[in-house]
């Protein structure tokens, strides 16, 4: 029997998501000057910081190019960002064959096509809930918060539970 997505949960030990639609809501603004500007959810920002900070891998993968985005990530403490990503699959590939992470211990976080045959590649894809049809169609879990919403949050929150780290992290710590 196929193990359920609570199960797959105590076997992470990364992260992967998408931006545009996961980590935003999709929409940007665009000014005068032709610049585009996202918004980002700050309760995201904090789960993915609490991540790292307890020995989990966290990776975003994204077709968009947005130094803003960088310059956030970076803030968080995420260290591998590929922006501009042509090709998530081959992304995806190298970022695994590089830290020798496998596939079974990694949770992504998609939202619509240009995710579709990364998330195939992870035993627990996930997906926000206003994700594509198709990319419903493929993940083991769909967040009830949308992209940009907490859906990121929810997905860590729920991971560091299932393996005791997520009030272990907080612990004696005070924001």
């Amino acid at each position: 029997m196929a193990k359920s997505y609570k199960e797959i949960m105590n076997e992470i030990t990364t992260f992967i998501f998408d931006v545009d639609g996961v980590l935003t809501d999709s929409s940007v603004f665009v000014t005068n000057e032709g610049e585009i500007l996202r918004t980002m959810n700050i309760r995201d920002g904090y789960a993915m910081k609490a991540a790292i900070e307890s020995g989990f891998n966290v990776c975003v993968i994204s077709g968009g190019s947005n130094e803003g985005v960088r310059v956030r990530l970076r803030n968080l403490g995420v260290t591998d960002i590929y922006l501009g990503t042509p090709d998530k699959v081959e992304t995806f590939k190298e970022y695994v064959e590089l830290y020798n992470i496998k596939p079974e211990n990694v949770l992504y976080m998609g939202d619509d096509i240009p995710d579709y045959h990364v998330m195939q590649l992870v035993t627990l894809p996930t997906c926000p809930q206003d994700a594509s049809p198709e990319i419903k169609a493929i993940s083991r879990y769909i967040s009830h918060k949308n992209g940009g919403k907490g859906a990121a949050r929810d997905v860590i929150e729920q991971v560091m539970k299932a393996q005791g780290k997520w009030m272990a992290h907080f612990d004696g710590k005070h924001d």
